[in-house]
């Protein structure tokens, strides 16, 4: 049976392309968004919401599978409690309704370095958010920990558009144990998020997972 599919974070860089690759499988799909999308993306439905009326209703499209793929910056965010805020309670709280609302899979969108005992702020809130969804009781938990990602997105990021000008030559170098750091095409892992997988329980996908 087809999984129903509701992406939350459609709008971004990974979260626009997952949902490309899921309507290209013919996967039933609603993308959550805060705004209005002047692609409508094929044949997939467009579910426009208040985040914070959504989260204070408790409800919106019951769906089979859950992907989170919300990511900021403490720049864009203003501040590290509005990063927080839309990085850990945001996407926590989705999960929790969606679970709540029968969804027994999640995939998440992480990050490399992930780490809830982490010094660095970034790291520690992607790392408590992924132990928070771990906690969540989902039948299947795909938590994906990509590095740099490559592509094009509506906002300027001057150390990650520095970082991808020299990622072929960063990737040269990393090897062995150091090869998840690697940068990878956000395209490469929004194709690997949509594939189907049939692991029970929480599964991690690094650089060569994908």
């Amino acid at each position: 049976m087809t999984d129903n599919a509701l992406v939350i974070g459609s709008t971004g860089l990974v979260g626009s392309l997952l949902v490309n690759e899921l309507t290209r499988k013919n996967i039933s799909t609603i993308a959550v968004t805060r705004r209005p999308i002047e692609n409508n993306y094929n044949s997939n439905s467009l579910f426009e919401v208040d985040f914070n009326s959504a989260l204070d209703n408790k409800k919106f499209p019951p769906c089979d599978h859950i992907y989170i793929c919300l990511g900021s910056t403490i720049k864009k965010a203003g501040s590290q409690q509005a990063f927080r805020k839309v990085d850990f309670e945001y996407s926590l709280e989705f999960a929790k309704i969606a679970r709540n609302m029968g969804a027994k899979k999640i995939s998440l969108v992480s990050s490399v370095g992930a780490d809830c005992n982490s010094k660095n702020f970034y790291l520690r809130v992607k790392g408590e958010l992924e132990e928070a969804i771990d906690n969540l009781d989902y039948d299947q938990i795909n938590i994906y920990r990509p590095s740099l990602l490559i592509g094009s997105r509506d906002e300027t990021r001057f150390l990650e558009k520095l970082g991808q000008n020299l990622s072929f030559l960063i990737n040269l170098l990393l090897w062995g144990s150091l090869k998840k750091y690697r940068s990878i095409n956000a395209n490469r892992l929004a194709a690997c998020i949509a594939k189907t997988k049939n692991k029970i329980g929480t599964n991690y996908y690094y650089y060569e997972d994908y």
